[in-house]
């Protein structure tokens, strides 16, 4: 049976596969799987299309390594936290942030009212990263082409190859899935 009839398999069986025979190309299921989300992910983060992309691969790489060493129970988790945290090392790594945040320095310079508002609007973002992955790959793509790479419905469709119509739907529906997915998750904690 041909890899490609295994895109329906779930992360899980996915990776039990990976650790059983130590194939890539199961990974590489995976990884396509979420793509998307990875580049939404490092866009947030760097703000630059071409650093974005490059980091999408670096993360793709350091994944294929990673998961030889640790195993891996949620993969969507994990993915979106290796991402965010390569993304973090990188701006860091520009001087974007020389300064380790903590509640100590935060204090110096802003109210209590500041850092909790500062730390809600940072807990709401990570949710809403993983809420993101939960969406369908059209919703998800859509709605990361539209919302974090501000594209238009018309740049929308020519980039996917969807109708226009087909675009507005997979936006609608994403949004209001990604409020619901939100919603369950803040329930969750």
């Amino acid at each position: 049976m041909s890899l490609r009839n295994y895109n329906d398999t779930n992360d899980t069986a996915l990776l039990q596969k990976f650790y059983a025979d130590g194939n890539n190309e199961w990974l590489g299921v995976l990884l396509e799987r979420y793509t998307m989300l990875l580049f939404g992910v490092c866009m947030k983060y760097l703000k630059n299309e071409e650093e974005a992309k490059d980091a999408v691969q670096q993360v793709f790489l350091k994944v294929i390594g990673e998961l030889r060493k640790y195993k891996v129970e949620y993969f969507k988790t994990w993915l979106y936290m290796v991402a965010k945290n390569h993304c973090l090392m990188k701006l860091r790594d520009k001087g974007k942030y020389t300064q380790e945040l903590n509640e100590h320095t935060i204090a110096a310079t802003a109210d209590s009212t500041e850092i909790t508002k500062a730390k809600e609007k940072d807990h709401t973002l990570e949710l809403l990263s993983v809420a993101l992955l939960k969406l369908n790959k059209e919703q998800q793509l859509c709605v990361t082409l539209f919302y974090l790479q501000k594209k238009s419905y018309q740049q929308v469709a020519e980039e996917t190859g969807f109708s226009l119509l087909q675009v507005k739907s997979h936006i609608q529906n994403g949004k209001r899935n990604l409020k619901i997915q939100l919603e369950r998750l803040q329930q969750d904690e």
